[in-house]
C-alpha cells in the first residue's frame, strides 16, 4: 500500500492549489479517502472526506465553501482543490484511508505554505 502526495507550494493569501494523492496497492475504489493536514504546534485535523462508491464528501467547517475534494477512481487518485487560502490554511497535508483489515494508511505528506 503506497499513498503519494504532491501539489504543495507556497502561494499568496486568496490563492488556489489543487494536491493530488496517488494511490497504490490497494483497492482504491472500495474505501473512503480523507485528507489531513498538520499545522506547526498543533495537532493532526480532517479536512475534507469523500465517500468511496457514492462519492459523498464532507469538509471541515474551517474550509467549507473554499476547499473541495474529488476523486478519479480510474487514476487511483484523490484530489483537494483548494481556493481563496489563508494563512491559516498553512500545514503539512496528507492523505489518509481506513483499510477494511483496521489499519491506518498515510502518505508522507506535502507542503502548503500561504503567505504573502
Amino acid at each position: 500500500v503506497q499513498l503519494v502526495e504532491s501539489g504543495g507550494a507556497l502561494v499568496q493569501p486568496g490563492g488556489s492549489l489543487r494536491l493530488s494523492c496517488q494511490a497504490s496497492g490497494f483497492a482504491f475504489s472500495g474505501y473512503a479517502m480523507n485528507w489531513y493536514r498538520q499545522a506547526p504546534g498543533k495537532e493532526r485535523e480532517l479536512v475534507a472526506r469523500i465517500g468511496n462508491f457514492d462519492g459523498s464528501t464532507d469538509y471541515a467547517d474551517s474550509v467549507k465553501g473554499r476547499f473541495t475534494v474529488s476523486r478519479d477512481n480510474a487514476k487511483n487518485t484523490v484530489y483537494l482543490q483548494m481556493n481563496s487560502l489563508k494563512p491559516e490554511d498553512t500545514a503539512v497535508y496528507y492523505c489518509n484511508f481506513r483499510h477494511y483489515s483496521g489499519s491506518y494508511y498515510w502518505g508522507q505528506g506535502t507542503q502548503v505554505t500561504v503567505s504573502s
